[in-house]
């Protein structure tokens, strides 16, 4: 069978290869890699192939041909390497890879830190704002940066967001002659002139001023609302436990208001999108201003009318409808025929007439159907005896598509 291997480069100067990697180069055929770490083996006999941006045509080289082939890859080929493309385009059973030390262990190593509790994110091809909503997330983090989404870039973004609480670490042309670490604050890091060569990690010392932490069951009067029209803290917390959110899912919420269970949602759904979908121009600026205020991720805020609006957005794994203007029958069927199999609607409905329409179209449309009435009372704050408030009794509906 043929094996094509995939041998990584450790920092320059440092490169660390073993006996077995200088046999297995030794006896392939052609090599394939960058130039400075084609440049590695002078004494190499069979064809050397300079790898560019154009990856295709490398993989066409290798489904072609049948001599011993070894390709050069920087550190670890499978972190953030040639390997996830290789995997993508090669028979797995033909590839082998061989690790080497990547820039990132390098990095930590040169300022004394632990990395087993980091988060790794690279910024080539992610954006900007992805790139910081992952750093926001995580205690310490580890970026390639590029030459858009730079370490100064990074760190106006994240002072944008007050979320500045972080000790910066620059770390410049890795293993070189050039090499330089600076140990800086993200207030200070625009300042300094970075290489294009860079890893930045970032680790949190304080966190921001008033930073909101995630927790189930947001009290309402924390919301920014339109004459406080909010799904309660309680139905709300019932709501999204009959979801039942993966960490990777999407999720449509419709008639998003003040875009309270949303904002929820997104704390459970760390690797998911959650599309909140408004019509009203004046829930829009609410909604934008509570997704700053609880430092959503990955919410993205959809102005317009569902069904319509609906058509541009990836297919949900889950969809809840807090509201439906009017058109919650074709809502339905709009999210029917985007909906995979197992996949959970949760509708909230106050009224009889949105209880009756709901439960028709599930039981029509093959649905397994479950209503639960949630009646909520609170005691009255302020007052000289305990008396409790009643709310409206709301019917949490949920249908599994079969």
């Amino acid at each position: 069978m043929k094996r094509i291997y995939v041998i990584g480069v450790g920092i320059e100067g440092q490169e660390g290869f073993s006996p077995r990697v200088i046999d297995l180069i030794g006896r392939a055929e052609i090599l394939l890699g960058g130039e400075r770490q084609l440049a590695l083996f002078p004494e190499f006999k069979g064809q050397k192939v300079a790898i560019g941006s154009n990856l295709a045509e490398i993989v066409e080289i290798l489904e072609k041909t049948e001599r011993r082939a070894v390709v050069l890859a920087s550190g670890d080929p499978l972190f953030f390497g040639i390997g996830r493309y290789l995997l993508r385009n090669l028979p797995e059973e033909e590839l082998a890879f061989v690790p080497n030390v990547t820039s990132v262990q390098y990095a930590f190593a040169k300022i004394k830190e632990p990395w087993d509790d980091a988060v790794f994110i690279s910024a080539h091809g992610r954006g900007l704002k992805k790139a910081v909503d992952r750093i926001v997330a995580n205690d310490k983090a580890a970026v390639l940066t590029d030459d858009v989404n730079t370490p100064a870039a990074i760190a106006a973004e994240l002072m944008r967001r007050g979320r500045d609480g972080y000790t910066a670490w620059l770390c410049e042309n890795l293993g070189t002659a050039e090499e330089r670490i600076v140990r800086t604050d993200v207030k200070n890091l625009p300042e300094i002139d970075a290489a294009p060569l860079n890893v930045l990690i970032l680790i949190k010392e304080y966190e921001a001023v008033g930073e909101y932490v995630p927790i189930l069951g947001i009290p309402d009067d924390e919301f920014a609302t339109v004459k406080k029209l909010i799904t309660k803290e309680e139905v709300r917390v019932i709501t999204l436990a009959k979801l039942k959110l993966r960490h990777d899912m999407v999720l449509w919420d419709i008639g998003a208001g003040s875009g309270s269970v949303a904002i929820e949602a997104d704390h459970l759904l760390p690797n998911g999108r959650v599309f909140a979908v408004e019509r009203s121009p004046q829930c829009h600026d609410f909604i934008r201003e509570n997704l700053n205020r609880f430092n959503s991720r990955n919410v993205s805020l959809i102005e317009g009318e569902a069904p319509g609006c609906l058509e541009s957005l990836p297919d949900p794994d889950r969809v809840f409808i807090g509201g439906s203007g009017g058109n919650l029958w074709e809502i339905l069927d709009a999210v029917d025929a985007r909906l995979p199999a197992e996949g959970r609607v949760v509708i909230n409905a106050v009224t009889l007439d949105t209880l009756n329409a709901a439960t028709e179209f599930f039981e029509n449309a093959g649905y397994h159907l479950e209503v639960t009435v949630v009646n909520i009372a609170r005691t009255r704050p302020l007052t000289d005896y305990k008396m409790f408030e009643a709310f409206n009794p709301v019917y949490v509906m949920v249908g599994v598509k079969e």
